[in-house]
């Protein structure tokens, strides 16, 4: 090991290949725009945000890493020597290892790892002799290997020292390695001529191994299963308990999740030998570094009556999804195998550690399972010791208590689902199995018209929907017993009775209420007699209440929070995926969104535009796995390239062929080449089925022509786990014209048009050659551009329920002003987020956004920056360069740099945020409003008048288009822009915008409202002094909000917090809504960006923008207009 981090450390190893970690996992593009940030605002000149196009396209290049200067090369190489392993008789004496050392002045020392340190030894390549050499002038024996370098290499000191430096540059958390999570790899990567993706020669790193694992055994053995059985044993009673237990059960889940997705990836190649080799593919099951793999496809008939592998496929990663509650609630006495879902070059796999007892052959006349269907639900076992356990999950999940009937008609009374089996081990724990179906059956999509050809019956209610009813229900109960308590009351009075009496009846008892599911209704189960059929037509009955309540409730408040402008905005197929899950909405229900969305006009344009694209690009994931399932490894690429290109790529080359190596092909006799009859003709008809089948559906009749490519080919990299070889992809005939013509000015200046030849197979065409070769057609995708493929892993890792507790406890305390408690308690938290996950995970991430907006609210500016720079680092290595959570911590990062002062350089955060965000969704997303609106204020702040106006007219232009040029979301903007205006010395057109402003204001909330009145008061100002703010505007020198450096408690001058998807952006004290309009003059205005303002305008300020928010105030007013 010591041998390993030597190498790392001096840079002496070469890169990484990984069947799991993707090339270039775990990138951070941090430390490139903080270089940006820094030049930015060390530059007197330009600000970043100077000629920015708003709606051009970004470049692909602000995903990617920037090519840098080679490493300083400290040694030529370390390797171990030919010597190896140790002989016994030298063991005995101490040698460890024998190493070759190779120095940057050309000469190569053979050295002796010893108990006592290192020392160079006699041996040459042919002669043996591993004792210290006595007569090298140099000193040669040193007790740490680095030492030992310094001695023998004279240029090796300086050049380490100038690594050091190198790598001090850098933020540390972007290289700080991965412990208890898998880090993310980026679907757009550099290609691979770039010298980004070099590979590097390094004979020592196929021996690490070894390195690490000794020559005795490359790795012991995991009994995982009994790991994680005992950690969940482990006490829980003292807080030190709880947190010991947590860690090792994060750190457990981390390593048990990579070794099971590699093991995957190797089942999925074909590089495990199968226990039951007879078998069909599907029902071939595997054992691999002590974890059990099976195919989740319904390879021995448990499914067919639910749709065969459709249902298989549906039916493990609602297991995963189970399981993951069960570890959640973490109930005594109930244990879960460990369990992975892995997809993989079109194979669902699932990885589960080994019960003990599963294998074990039973009695005769003995079930196989102990609790629950034994073989489906022909026959049902029961047992008493399973009772406790599964009820007090069941109770946790909202189900109820029910019978169901074997073959026979017997009635067994279950806990849980028919489908949810106990098991008791051999090692004496019970076990739960099997938690596809813990939630009850969406009776109305079943019964809807089209499920005869939905391809499954395993449409089940999410979790997060039974909880949303069950909250529902017990609201509705809360309101009915105040409701009759009122009543008691008023009859109360008349009879005379006292007030004391009646006051123990404030809090209302919820003791009474009880809710629970039956999950096996609808699902073929026959009740017998007369008081059971009864039962059950009202369990059916709260079922379908259940599932009207997803119809006519859920989904609607939804689409209304999202047209209201309420919560934050979806971007991609990703952040729409989290925000339906999260209020408990089926992916199955796209279409249904889609048809709602699109009848409620402009406002939810994007959303239509997202739900169609997600549609799409799932109809296509289902296509492609299909295709791939049983395409030879060799021809992956091919068939991934030719499908994108008959999707995509239509319009280059209308009858795209698919690459295939006739040489090749002849080795796989038995490989299905099916993909390469697909034509795009037959390809859209094949999607449009699939969104209709899938989703009940009807695509438009050419929404062929109307795609956005880039992103769906973002979303359909990120689903299938592509990764692209990064250049300027043509998809359309002009694309290609223009990358024809003019070859040689791109290349000057990026790498990646070098591949572009092969894309296009033009430059024969070129005027300058005089033997063309002959032309290939041109492609949108070849298959040099698919690099790589990696495993998408879903995994049953609970989150810690400690660290959410002590979140919550400050969170409660700030609330109630106790703000050192509060303080203490969210520090401690966030100890315990870094102790139990490890720095870099997902939860941590969204920890440092929470922290540093709280940091943010109650003014303490520094704190808030860098808990947003370590959210930014965490969530771009963990989630991704360009999800849309990065976006947010990067919009949230420039807002906390500008509040301190920084203004340069929280612009250049807001064009890389900008820059992604065109990426990811492309221009005019509805949230780039609150952004557009951010940048104008900031730009205010550096006196760029000009600038600013235009981006509150960027700004305004997108509000008018969602919302209405009537609305009262336009009207705040026209009143923002008007006094940009009034600043950039166009006082005739400020006049203009305020004038609008203040109608629309009068036409939505009448005369006597406030905002009403401000706008008119502003009208009446910049009408009758228009010279003077011509005047004033010259004179304006002076620092601005340098004295009480940009707070900006004012509202027209405020920046505000971008919300996070499907949430309201966060109440602030400080930091005002830009939507509240101003009140004063013209002068005050201009004192206050002189910075000449009087604290005791801005205290009033404050107070008004704590009730100045028309948006959210008018809602209901504009949806009207």
């Amino acid at each position: 090991m010591h041998v390993v981090r030597i190498r790392e450390l001096i840079g002496a190893s070469g890169d990484r290949v990984d069947n799991l970690h993707g090339i270039s996992a775990g990138l951070s593009l941090h430390d490139a725009i903080t270089a940006d940030a820094i030049k930015a605002s060390e530059s007197e000149k330009e600000h970043s945000l100077s000629k920015y196009d708003l709606t051009g396209v970004s470049p692909l290049q602000t995903i990617l890493p920037t090519a840098e200067a080679p490493l300083p090369k400290t040694v030529k190489s370390i390797s171990l020597s030919a010597w190896n392993p140790v002989p016994y008789n030298l063991r005995q004496k101490g040698h460890l290892l024998y190493l070759v050392v190779a120095t940057n002045e050309g000469e190569q020392f053979q050295i002796t790892a010893h108990v006592s340190g290192f020392f160079v030894n006699k041996c040459s390549s042919v002669r043996f002799d591993p004792f210290p050499k006595q007569t090298h002038p140099k000193k040669g024996s040193a007790h740490s290997l680095l030492t030992l370098i310094s001695q023998l290499s004279p240029s090796f000191n300086a050049s380490f020292e100038a690594l050091q430096e190198y790598n001090n540059e850098k933020d540390l958390l972007t290289t700080f390695p991965f412990q208890n999570a898998i880090p993310n790899s980026p679907w757009l990567i550099a290609p691979s001529n770039s010298s980004l993706n070099a590979h590097q020669p390094d004979i020592t790193r196929s021996q690490e191994n070894y390195l690490i694992s000794g020559v005795d055994n490359a790795e012991t053995l995991r009994d995982w299963n009994e790991e994680f059985q005992t950690t969940r044993e482990l006490p829980r009673e003292s807080i030190q308990d709880r947190v010991f237990r947590e860690r090792l059960t994060s750190k457990l889940f981390a390593d048990y999740n990579e070794a099971a997705a590699r093991g995957a990836v190797l089942v999925a190649r074909g590089e495990v030998a199968p226990l039951n080799p007879t078998e069909a593919r599907d029902a071939q099951i595997f054992v691999y570094n002590n974890i059990f793999y099976s195919f989740g496809a319904d390879g021995v008939g448990t499914f067919t009556s639910e749709g065969g592998d459709e249902a298989a496929r549906v039916a493990v990663g609602k297991d995963v999804l189970g399981i993951k509650a069960v570890n959640q609630l973490d109930i005594d006495g109930l244990f879960t195998p460990g369990t992975v879902v892995v997809d993989y070059l079109g194979k669902r796999i699932v990885g589960q550690s080994i019960v003990p007892g599963i294998f074990k052959q039973r009695e005769p006349g003995e079930h196989q399972i102990d609790y629950g269907g034994v073989e489906g639900k022909e026959v049902v076992a029961t047992h008493a010791d399973f009772v406790p356990v599964f009820e007090k999950l069941s109770k946790a999940l909202r189900v109820k208590q029910h019978p169901v009937w074997d073959k026979e008609n017997q009635r067994h009374d279950l806990e849980g689902s028919v489908e949810t089996k106990g098991l008791l081990g051999t090692d004496g724990r019970k076990y739960v199995l099997d938690l596809y179906r813990i939630a009850p059956l969406d009776a109305e999509w079943q019964e809807e018209e089209g499920s005869d050809v939905y391809p499954h019956r395993m449409s089940v209610l999410r979790l997060e929907l039974v909880e949303s009813y069950w909250r529902h229900k017990m609201s509705q109960y809360v309101k009915a017993e105040v409701e009759s308590r009122k009543a008691a009351s008023a009859e109360a009075a008349k009879e005379g009775k006292t007030e004391e009496e009646g006051a123990d009846q404030e809090r209302v008892d919820i003791s009474g209420f009880n809710l629970a599911l039956n999950p096996d209704v609808f699902s073929g189960q026959v009740p017998q007699t007369q008081e059971e059929k009864e039962q059950w037509a009202k369990d059916e009955q709260e079922v379908r209440d259940a599932c009207d309540h997803l119809r006519s409730k859920v989904i609607p408040d939804l689409l209304k929070d999202l047209h209201d402008g309420d919560v934050g905005f979806p971007m991609d197929g990703q952040s729409l995926t989290q925000l339906l899950h999260k209020r408990g909405i089926n992916i199955r229900y796209l279409g249904k969104l889609a048809q709602q969305s699109a009848e409620k006009g402009p406002r939810l344009q994007a959303l239509s535009i997202l739900l169609v694209q997600e549609m799409i690009t799932r109809a296509f994931k289902h296509v492609a796995n299909r295709y791939l399932n049983n395409v030879p490894a060799p021809f992956v690429a091919s068939c991934l390239s030719h499908l994108l290109n008959c999707l995509l790529g239509s319009d280059v080359n209308a009858t795209p062929k698919a690459e295939i190596d006739e040489s090749l092909r002849a080795i796989f006799p038995e490989g299905d080449f099916s993909f390469e009859k697909v034509t795009p003709e037959s390809l859209r008809a094949e999607l449009e089925k699939q969104v209709t089948i899938r989703f009940r559906f009807s695509l438009e009749k050419d929404w062929a022509n109307s795609l956005r490519h880039l992103q769906l080919l973002r979303d359909i990299s990120v689903k299938l786990g592509l990764q692209i070889g990064a250049r300027e992809f043509a998809f359309t005939k002009d694309q290609v014209k223009e990358q024809v013509v003019v070859p040689a000015t791109n290349g000057s200046t990026h790498e990646e048009p070098k591949k572009k030849g092969k894309k296009k197979g033009g430059d024969n065409k070129s005027p300058a050659r005089t033997a063309p070769a002959p032309a290939k057609p041109a492609v949108t995708f070849t298959t040099d551009d698919i690099l790589n493929v990696v495993p998408l892993v879903r995994d049953a890792a609970p989150r810690s329920a400690l660290a959410e507790e002590a979140l919550e406890a400050g969170r409660i305390s700030l609330m109630q002003n106790q703000k050192q408690l509060g303080q203490e308690l969210i520090l401690e938290s966030l100890s315990l987020h870094e102790q139990i996950y490890g720095i870099l995970h997902p939860e941590v991430a969204k920890l440092y956004h929470q922290l540093s907006m709280l940091y943010y609210q109650t003014d303490e500016k520094e704190a808030a920056v860098e808990l947003a720079r370590k959210a930014v680092i965490v969530t771009e290595r963990t989630m991704g360069v360009d999800s849309a959570d990065t976006i947010l911590s990067y919009l949230n990062l420039s807002l906390f740099e500008h509040a301190s002062g920084n203004t340069k350089t929280a612009l250049v955060y807001i064009k890389h945020a900008m820059d992604v965000w065109k990426i990811i969704y492309g221009p005019n997303h509805p949230d780039s409003i609150t952004t557009m609106n951010n940048a104008a204020v900031m730009l205010q702040h550096l006196k760029q008048y000009n600038d600013s106006r235009k981006w509150f007219e960027a700004s305004l232009s997108i509000c008018e288009e969602l919302f209405g040029k009537d609305s009262i979301n336009t009207a705040t903007i026209l009143f923002q822009l008007a006094q940009a205006l009034a600043l950039d010395q166009d006082s005739k057109a400020a006049v203009g915008k305020m004038r609008e402003a203040y109608n629309i204001f009068l036409a939505q909330l009448g005369p006597e409202d406030r905002n009403t009145k401000e706008a008119e008061n502003w009208l009446e100002q910049l009408t009758q002094n228009a010279v003077s703010i011509a005047k004033h505007a010259k004179d304006i020198q002076a620092r601005r909000l340098r004295r009480n450096p940009l707070n900006p408690r004012v509202s027209s001058m405020g920046t505000r917090v971008q919300p996070q998807v499907g949430q309201t952006a966060p109440e602030i004290s400080a930091p005002a809504d830009p939507s509240g309009l101003d009140s004063r003059s013209i002068d005050e205005l201009l004192k206050f960006i002189e910075g000449t303002d009087t604290s005791s305008s801005r205290s009033k300020q404050k107070k008004r923008a704590a009730t100045s928010n028309p948006k959210l105030r008018g809602s209901k007013q504009s949806n009207k207009a």
